[in-house]
């Protein structure tokens, strides 16, 4: 499995995904990427923009229910 098919999994699973998770879980540095090529092949995907306790803010993305 490629890492978008692993990403995708894991989103339609109910997972909400950062960065951080999926160099973890998946050894993607580009996750941004990668869903920007699952929203090209027409997944809804949503991305939410957090703020951790350092001030660091980073993207959380999810799959948009129907």
């Amino acid at each position: 499995m490629t890492q978008k098919d692993l990403i995708l999994t894991a989103l339609e699973n109910g997972e909400r995904l950062t960065p951080i998770d999926a160099l973890q879980q998946f050894g993607c540095f580009r996750l941004a990427s990668r869903i920007s090529e699952l929203k090209q092949e027409g997944h809804l995907i949503k991305k939410k923009m957090i703020t951790n306790s350092w001030g660091k803010m980073f993207a959380q993305y999810r799959l948009e229910t129907k």
